[in-house]
């Protein structure tokens, strides 16, 4: 058998409702049921059955879609926007950089390439006075 639970007033159940609908408008989250009963000091089960009408209507309020109002605003889209291209450029500078680094390995290899060929072949290298190879 579980303990007696004292009566609680109604009033005092709809305001605690309000603040913690209230506190779940600013953090953006769903007021919950079993949050509300928590803070009263109930089980789910029994405050559902002492307070049908408020659990009816918390479960209205937690299946609602939320308000288009409430979304994201603009700015807080070009934030994200403004973060997310910054992260691409950031991805694209290093990919940059890295192909460089390849290219850079790829001439340094066919000039030893070259040199060596040259070398096995005994071809003499002419230099015209502009400096071209």
């Amino acid at each position: 058998m579980t303990a007696r639970v004292s009566d609680l007033p109604e009033a005092l159940v709809r305001k605690r409702m309000a603040e913690m609908i209230e506190t779940c408008r600013q953090t953006n989250t769903k007021p919950s049921v079993l949050k509300l009963a928590q803070q009263l000091g109930l089980s789910n089960t029994t405050f559902r059955r002492r307070f049908p009408d408020i659990a009816q209507e918390l479960g209205t309020l937690r299946s609602t879609p939320a308000d288009p109002a409430d979304g994201p605003t603009m700015h807080d889209r070009l934030i994200a926007r403004n973060a997310k291209l910054r992260r691409r450029n950031q991805e694209l500078t290093s990919d940059l950089a890295l192909a460089v680094a390849q290219l850079q390995q790829l001439a340094l290899t066919n000039e030893q390439l070259r040199e060596a060929l040259e070398g096995a072949s005994a071809v003499t290298r002419i230099h015209s006075k502009r400096g071209c190879r």
